[in-house]
Formats: structure tokens, C-alpha cells, sequence
């Protein structure tokens, strides 16, 4: 090991808090100084607070192109500031654009993960400027090398990013307290699409397609509990306006592995939930409004998901899929088979930097 190291770790979304913030602690372990940042995004902010990382909070997210611009422009300053003064060596983020930038511009090595080729806007301003990037094996060489990434720069690992925390998870109630859960019926548990993402701007008339889907189920059986998880407050509004009291809405972060352990069938419009309910066996539909993921295209070859943009279709397999016990099985059983295989992506991560003397 090298000499004590000043790293940052820049954490953006849920999910970065859930992998970062356990890479952090295996850091910090091993006696380097770490300094952790992130931006205003309240499911993040309480994701941080519940693993009680403590992170420096600059900056906010941008909704439209031009806040996404301005808003990263001064947030990269700001982080610029922050590594210079804190002597900072080394910097890792899930493709953060102002880490990248502002380590590029300080002539300091930056590291990135990502399992999110698909995201293009933030892989162009991050995987060029990153000395490595880490990444799933799944996702083919060519995403990657696009972005004008070298294949040495690239090391790969046989996991799903949430093989972290869900491995030896175990569920709490507790966590779902103020969802008021009925525990004897079936839940049906939905999560939005990121649609303020860059990746998903221009895609006005995918938006809320999810409404039809959630009225039709409904509308086939009234003894469900349909638990709808929005990203914004945006879609939070929209949904109690559509569906008052019909479904349960909650205002706060509800822990993902808790509630997806608990649900029935789970219908995503996202990354990381489908992942984490495919590798906690349950039911899953993906709607992803964009061009299928290298994930789910992983997860569909596998069986482990339906991927469909059709509200139709979401709604027969869905009906279908909650009530077949067999497939429930089956999924499991593939689930355990899955996880078993998967190798622990930050051993990974923290052998590669030994070995490359960045810690």
C-alpha cells in the first residue's frame, strides 16, 4: 500500500451512495482519507443520511439542458476548489462530469465506474478524461471505446453493481412503516423513470405511460396494494392527482431491497430497482423508455426480466406473473444461481488501484 492517500468520492444518485459509500468504508479502512461529495437530490441526500456517510454537499440537479449546464459548470468550479485545497490525489465517481473535469484540469488521476453506456451526454464528458474505467463484464468492449476510451483503461468484473448490497441482505419491516402495509394481500411495487435524465429529455411522449398501465391494474383486482415510487416531486403531484388515496405514494425514500423483498411483482422504468428485483428473484417488468440497457438485455437473455414498452403487454404478464407460483420459483431459484456466480465488484476495484500504486 502506498502512503496515506486523500481520495474523493463523488456520489450522485442512490445507487452511488449504496457503491460508493461501502467502497469509502473499505477505503477509509486501509487508513487513507477520504472526501466525500455529493449534490441537492433528495432521494440521494437520504440514501446518504440513512448509511450515515458523511458527504460535503455542492451543487444541485439540473432539469432541462440548460440547468444541467449551468449548474455543472458551477458545481465543477466549486469541486476544483475543494481538490486543490485538499490536496486530493485521487478521484472516483459514477461518471460525475465535474469530478471528471475538474481532475482532468488539475493533471489527477480520476477513476470511473459505470454500468451505463446507454447514458451518453455524461459517458462523453467522463470516460475520455478517466484513467480506468470499471465496469460489468456483460456490457461489450464497443460501448465503451466509442467514448474514446483505450480497451487497456477498461477492467471488468462478473457482477451486477448491485451485487454490493444485496448479497447478504436481509429485510426489515421497519422499513416500510410508513407505507402502512397489509401484509396478507398482494403488492405491486412501481418505480418511475428517471425522466428529467439526459438520456431521456427528448422523450416527451414516453412520460407517464405508466399512468394506463397502473388505472388497468385496478381496474383487473381491488384486493392489490400498488406502491408507486416517484423520483421528483413533479411525478409525486401528477400520481396523487391521478390516483388520490387508490395507491400508496410515499413522500420519503423507501429503502429499495425492503420493499422489492416484500413485493409480488415489481414494474420499473429504471436501472437499478429492475436489477435489484431480478437478483432478489422477484416477478420483474421492465419499461425502460429508452433503447434497452446492456443490463436488462443481460436480465431478459437470462429470464429474469420482461421487457416490454407496451402498457398493454406490462399489464397481461404482470396479472399473469402475480399469481403463478411456479414462475415465482423458478426465479428465485435462477436469482441464487446468479448471485452465487457473481464476484464482489470492489475487491476488484481496490486490487486494480494497488496494483496500479494509486493507493
Amino acid at each position: 500500500m502506498r502512503n496515506q492517500m486523500r481520495l474523493l468520492i463523488d456520489i450522485l444518485t442512490p445507487k452511488q451512495a449504496l457503491f460508493l459509500g461501502e467502497l469509502t468504508k473499505r477505503l477509509m479502512e486501509t487508513g487513507h482519507i477520504v472526501h466525500v461529495t455529493s449534490r441537492k437530490f433528495n432521494e440521494t441526500l437520504q440514501m446518504i443520511e440513512r448509511k450515515n456517510i458523511h458527504a460535503e454537499i455542492i451543487g444541485e440537479y439540473g432539469k432541462n439542458k440548460y440547468e444541467k449546464l449551468i449548474k455543472s459548470l458551477d458545481r465543477a468550479s466549486k469541486i476544483s476548489d475543494l481538490i486543490h485545497d485538499l490536496k486530493i490525489d485521487l478521484t472516483i465517481s459514477f461518471s460525475s462530469v465535474e469530478a471528471a473535469r475538474a481532475s482532468f484540469g488539475l493533471s489527477i488521476p480520476h477513476i470511473c465506474i459505470s454500468d451505463s453506456p446507454h447514458a451518453e451526454a455524461v459517458s462523453r464528458l467522463t470516460i475520455p478524461l478517466s484513467k480506468k474505467l470499471f465496469t460489468p463484464k456483460i456490457i461489450p468492449i464497443r460501448e465503451w471505446t466509442k467514448y474514446g476510451i483505450h480497451p487497456k483503461n477498461i477492467i471488468r468484473y462478473n457482477a451486477l453493481d448491485p451485487i454490493v448490497w444485496i448479497k447478504d441482505f436481509k429485510p426489515k419491516k421497519d422499513d416500510l412503516a410508513l407505507l402502512q402495509l397489509d401484509f396478507n394481500k398482494k403488492i405491486i411495487t412501481i418505480r418511475l423513470e428517471e425522466h428529467f435524465a439526459a438520456y431521456l429529455l427528448d422523450r416527451s411522449s414516453d412520460h407517464f405511460m405508466i399512468i394506463k398501465v397502473i388505472r388497468k391494474l385496478l381496474e383487473k383486482d381491488h384486493d392489490i396494494q400498488i406502491v408507486i415510487l416517484p423520483r421528483y416531486e413533479e411525478q409525486f403531484n401528477i400520481l396523487k392527482k391521478n390516483f388520490k388515496d387508490e395507491v400508496l405514494i410515499p413522500s420519503r425514500m423507501i429503502y429499495a431491497p425492503s420493499i422489492l423483498s416484500y413485493s409480488d411483482l415489481f414494474i420499473g422504468g429504471g436501472g437499478t430497482m429492475t436489477a435489484e428485483a431480478s437478483l432478489l428473484g422477484i416477478p420483474t417488468v421492465s419499461y425502460f423508455p429508452g433503447r434497452t440497457t446492456c443490463v436488462d438485455q443481460f436480465l431478459s437473455k437470462h429470464g429474469m426480466i420482461m421487457r416490454t414498452k407496451d402498457p398493454k403487454n406490462i399489464v397481461n404478464w404482470s396479472v399473469k406473473a402475480l399469481f403463478d407460483k411456479t414462475l415465482k420459483e423458478k426465479l428465485k431459484k435462477k436469482a441464487n444461481y446468479l448471485k452465487d456466480k457473481m464476484e464482489d465488484p470492489l475487491k476488484i476495484i481496490l486490487n486494480e488501484l494497488k496494483l496500479m500504486q494509486l493507493i
